[in-house]
């Protein structure tokens, strides 16, 4: 009866799980699909807690009111401004979860090759599974835990440095010891030796050995990675995390564990991807490298940054009939959603055609735009993702950048010597006027140099966005 309502509820949780998963893809079903996820996880620890082995209830119950409480306070306190470290953060501790699973499964199987057959018999639970395995099926429990364990070490660690340089704790330069690569590669290639031992001898030591090369990798990875790649590996991160879910759930025979995994592992895969094709980046290049490589020295900058009042962009915006807003971090630092969006209700009054345009690394966490505008509740089919609007800027009367710099930048197409050179951007530039909404004159979270404030249809509306935005909105007819 245990087994059986278990595994019916499995198969409801992943189904619920892969709704979510597709609904997330749109903006209008994404409110629906978080409610699949919740309701599915909750089946799935009912289902757990109710399955065959299960025990220790009062442990399990303070454990999970712990975690839910904990997670409620966080979720109430962190900003959107600090949500990719917060997913930085989840991740590191997904990748940890694998590390003392694997480690568990380790210990219980040491312990169990030690027990005469009749201390076997009593056995239950995950002890008694491994007691009835043979030897074939115990090599694959090793390689299992081994993978499970190396690749939550890598995770932990990569995931701990993603979170401080996204918070600004860790330097967001690309950073290797002496040796690069090597080092890197040396510790995979000790890693794989070791699975052959262990996978021999099952010794503790060739594990805690794996273990310390795969955190020493996963922090040697990310450290190499520059700041501007951050939203990559945020994705790329998830996805580790996913295959250590996996590799954990093959370990336990926990059929969810293993679907839950591998949907989280492929999807990161695939957004890693294609957020790789948004940055003219291959996956290994951003793995292996900081952000971009030059061949030269970048194309010198001339000219001046023209600033305009709130006035003349209010008159600019009066006349216009077409508007595109180009969204980046910075509107998420200065809260400004909300006066974006009364802006846009305000200019849509008016009989203005309004839309947004989303690059696909905009902000510093995939969808991380996407998020705030619905928050602030602008209307869905007004906001367009890169390669729907990047034509319309020739026929654009003006195009506001709020807080964006390199994903606006024209360096890309222009300068073949720039970090970012065949990055597809939002060509703005080619709107009839420019107005960039910018707190001063530095440069982008990768240190790169924007043309684009220097170009004579462009005019710099500097100040705190949201403070600029609402000393423009009374003037809006």
């Amino acid at each position: 009866m245990e087994i059986g309502f278990t595994t019916a509820a499995y198969v409801v949780a992943a189904v619920l799980f892969i709704q979510s998963l597709g609904g997330l893809s749109g903006q209008e079903s994404a409110k629906r699909a978080v409610w699949y996820g919740i309701v599915g996880m909750a089946l799935a620890v009912a289902a757990t807690l109710y399955g065959p082995g299960a025990g220790n209830w009062l442990i399990s119950l303070v454990m999970i009111a712990a975690g839910g409480a904990i997670g409620w306070v966080v979720a109430q306190r962190v900003q959107m401004t600090e949500m990719p470290q917060l997913v930085a953060a989840m991740h590191s501790l997904v990748g940890l979860a694998a590390v003392f699973i694997g480690f568990n499964t380790h210990i219980e199987m040491v312990r169990v090759a030690g027990l005469d057959e009749a201390a076997r018999a009593l056995l239950d639970g995950f002890a008694h599974k491994i007691a009835e395995k043979g030897a074939v099926e115990l090599s694959i429990l090793r390689v299992e835990t081994f993978l499970g364990v190396f690749i939550g070490a890598v995770t932990f660690t990569g995931s701990v440095i993603a979170f401080g340089k996204l918070a600004g704790r860790v330097d967001g330069k690309a950073k290797k010891l002496p040796g690069g690569h090597m080092l890197n590669a040396t510790a995979a290639i000790v890693s794989l030796v070791l699975l052959l031992v262990y996978l021999q001898s099952g010794s503790t030591l060739a594990l805690l050995g794996m273990t310390v090369a795969a955190l020493f990798i996963g922090y040697h990875l990310i450290m190499g990675i520059g700041g501007a790649d951050m939203p990559v590996v945020v994705s790329m991160l998830n996805s580790y995390s996913g295959w250590a879910a996996a590799a954990i759930g093959f370990s336990l025979s926990n059929d969810l564990l293993i679907v839950v995994g591998a949907l989280v592992g492929s999807s990161g895969a695939i957004l890693s991807y294609i957020m790789c094709k948004a940055m003219n980046r291959s996956f290994i290049s951003v793995i292996l490298g900081g952000f971009g490589g030059t061949t030269g020295p970048a194309m010198e900058v001339t000219g001046e940054q023209i600033a305009i009042d709130a006035e003349g962009v209010a008159a600019a915006l009066n006349d216009a009939d077409s508007i595109i807003i180009i969204p980046g971090y910075g509107m998420a630092v200065a809260q400004a959603q909300q006066s974006v969006s009364e802006l846009t209700r305000k200019l849509r009054a008016a009989g203005k055609t309004v839309r947004f345009a989303i690059h696909p690394v905009a902000g510093r966490l995939p969808g991380h735009m996407n998020v705030l505008l619905a928050e602030a509740k602008v209307p869905y089919d007004i906001v367009m993702e890169m390669d729907e609007i990047n034509e319309d800027f020739p026929t654009t009367d003006v195009a506001i950048v709020i807080g964006s710099n390199d994903i606006v930048n024209p360096a890309a197409q222009e300068d073949p010597n720039s970090p970012i050179a065949g990055m597809p951007v939002l060509e703005c530039w080619k709107a009839k006027q420019v107005f960039v909404s910018k707190r001063g004159q530095g440069t982008g979270y990768s240190g790169i140099e924007n043309p684009l404030f220097y170009k004579e249809n462009t005019r710099m509306f500097y100040g705190d966005a949201k403070k600029s935005l609402d000393a423009l909105l009374p003037m809006i007819e």
